[in-house]
């Protein structure tokens, strides 16, 4: 099963004193278990543009949305053989404690 991984920033993170895992063991474990097919860093917020359209007009603004608080800033495409392997995953990732990770399944297109 194929989930996206979306990294994200958090008002609040964990308080917890002890080390964070390391991203670079993160990656290579996973990596070398065949769980993490990609994944990387996005650029700042400020490289960012939305594109919308409303009413046949083309809108761009620069950045994400401006009432986000949490920002998307990475990603990682995993492998897994089932939800509960994906949650194991994502909760070794550094980010769940300093920000939160959010996993979505890719639709299998049939809908």
């Amino acid at each position: 099963m194929k989930f996206m991984m979306f990294v994200c920033t958090d008002a609040e993170p964990d308080t917890d004193p002890t080390a964070q895992p390391d991203i670079d063991a993160w990656v290579a474990e996973n990596d070398g278990r065949g769980r993490r097919v990609r994944g990387n860093v996005l650029a700042p917020t400020s490289a960012a543009t939305t594109v919308r359209v409303r009413n046949g007009e083309l809108l761009l603004s620069d950045g994400p949305f401006a009432e986000t608080k949490e920002v998307i800033v990475g990603y990682d495409l995993l492998d897994c053989a089932d939800l509960d392997e994906a949650v194991e995953v994502a909760r070794t990732h550094p980010m769940a404690r300093a920000g939160r990770i959010e996993l979505r399944p890719f639709a299998d297109g049939e809908q």
